[in-house]
Parts: structure tokens; sequence; C-alpha cells
């Protein structure tokens, strides 16, 4: 089979390879499945790198979740199970994680639903519980991450404020249904936060950037707000003020979505329900940037790495035509 293989850390463009390799064998508790297309996550370029919190052995392939094939035929979504990722032919998963994906979904749109949307739906309900008429800060909302939480706050009755880099991404998270949106490049965020708050800030600030989306997010956090921490693409981590926090009344809030599948897996399933019920009400639906042919894989991670994106990239195999 084809698969895209790293044999060495370092930028996904100039260390993953294609290359012809033998289908993985399952382990015990595992099932192979055929991938019929594969989302690009931050994560797959960390892993690249090195810098992820879990690190295969050498070589490995990357592309942490598929949509994808069982031997009988199901088309489900999962999370791969490494070192043999979804940007490949074939990839290993395991059995108690497959779950069916949602018939209102294509293959790319069912690749690129599990853990974006997974992710914002336990930030913002789990660990912010989000209520309708609440304001809801989204940093990054023309990104894959972020228009999952945007999708997910207007489902929650919530009034959405999005933050984007530039024109381009600020018309696209207005499509996405943002009642304001702020471009950080010509807008000062925090002015502009207190003024559609009438001073008083956002209620939920959800921040997968770090860094200065961070600092921001912590001087128009409103009384009581929880700013929920999910990632650091800007590749900054920040020393958050304890002091701050105290003396204005916010929360901080932590979330690593993947802890959950060993604490608590009921919890994913019983989302997973959910999701599916929204996207076939049409409340969701994820927003796919481009289809990536399989030959262009790496070029689509180390876009995803540099934050050039928008959307979400997914890599289909060849012949799919999802």
């Amino acid at each position: 089979m084809q698969a895209w293989r790293v044999h060495e850390n370092g930028e996904p463009g100039a260390v993953m390879r294609r290359e012809e390799v033998e289908p993985p064998a399952p382990g015990e508790g595992q099932v192979l499945l055929r991938v019929r297309a594969a989302n690009v996550n931050f994560p797959d370029a960390l892993l690249c790198r090195g810098h992820y919190q879990v690190r295969p052995p050498l070589p490995f392939t990357p592309g942490v979740e598929v949509c994808a094939e069982t031997g009988d035929g199901r088309r489900v979504i999962t999370t791969a199970a490494l070192p043999h990722g979804g940007f490949a032919e074939y990839a290993l998963a395991d059995a108690a994680g497959l779950l069916p994906a949602p018939d209102a979904l294509d293959d790319a749109e069912a690749a690129a639903l599990h853990i974006g949307y997974q992710t914002g739906w336990f930030g913002l309900h789990r660990r912010a519980a989000l209520k309708e008429g609440e304001t809801l800060l989204v940093h990054a909302a023309a990104g894959g991450v972020g228009s999952a939480a945007v999708q997910l706050g207007k489902a929650a009755g919530a009034t959405v404020i999005g933050v984007v880099g530039g024109p381009e991404k600020a018309a696209v998270a207005r499509a996405l249904g943002c009642d304001l949106v702020i471009d950080r490049r010509s807008e000062d965020v925090v002015a502009a936060v207190k003024a559609a708050t009438g001073g008083r800030g956002a209620d939920v600030i959800y921040d997968p950037v770090g860094g200065e989306a961070y600092q921001q997010s912590a001087k128009c956090v409103a009384f009581e707000g929880r700013i929920v921490i999910v990632g650091f693409a800007s590749g900054t981590v920040p020393a958050p003020a304890l002091n701050h926090a105290l003396v204005k009344n916010y929360s901080i809030l932590g979330l690593h979505w993947g802890l959950y599948a060993a604490k608590d897996p009921a919890s994913i399933a019983r989302c997973h329900e959910t999701l599916t019920g929204y996207a076939a009400k049409g409340l969701i639906k994820p927003l796919i940037g481009e289809r990536v042919p399989f030959a262009r894989a790496a070029d689509a991670v180390q876009r995803v790495a540099d934050g050039t994106t928008t959307g979400r990239l997914v890599v289909l195999p060849e012949g799919a035509h999802a």
C-alpha cells in the first residue's frame, strides 16, 4: 500500500516521505481500516516535529483522524492508532473507539468531525458550561478548531464573536455565523470586545492559539468568565498571571480532550450522538477548506503547521471522491 512516513523529526514538508509498504497488522483489540479520508490536524505537524505529547516510534505514519471503512463495510470515524496513522491507504484503530460516520456528512466532512467538534463540545459544555444568551469569543475562528467552536456556540444559543487574521478569514467567519468578527491585524481586539459587550467582556473565551491571543483574553474576559485553553498554535505557551485571575474573578480551564478516552470513554460516545444529531439538523457542518490529493499530503500538513489555512484540509486516497 501507499503511505506517508516520517523517518526523522523535522518540518512536515521535509520529513514526510511517500513510500510503498505492507499494510499494518492489527494488534490485540485493533482493526484494520481502509481510509476514505484523513483530516489534517495541528498535532500531525507536532508529531512530525517530535513536539507532541505522544512520540510514536520512527518510522511512523501521521494522520490522527480518519473516516474509514471496516472490513465488513461499515463507514466509521475514529482516531488512528499510531504509528499507523491515516495518511495511508490503510490505518489501524482501536476497535472500541470506532464511531458511526454521520449520514449527513460526506467522507471529508466526517473525517473532520471527531477531534475538532468533540474538543469544542467538551470545552464549551463540560469545561466552561456555556449558557444560552452568553457571549462566546473564539480565537482563530476561521480555522479548523475555531470554526467548530463557532458552530457549536451558535447551536447553544450564544452570541459568538470571532477573532481572525485578515479580510479573507473574516469573510469566512461571518459565513460561519459569527455575530461579530474582529480582524486582529487591523483592529484592537480588547477594545472591540468591550465595545460589543458594553464593557462587560466575553463570558467564555475559546483559545486554541495561546501567546498574544491569551493576553488579549485575560483583558476582555467578563466577571466570572471562563477562558478555555485548547492549544498553542502560535507556538508560544503563555504564563497566566494568577493574581489577575483572582482580582478579576475569572477561571482558566485546561482541556485535553484525549484524556476522556481513558478517564470517561462513555462521554465520548454520548457526545458523538449529540454531534450526529446536530449534523442531521444542519446545525454543524465541518468547514472543508480543501480536499487534498494523496500526493500532496506532506504539503497540506506543512501548510497547517504554518497557519496559512482556512477551515480543514482533508487528504483523500487516490481514487476517492469524498
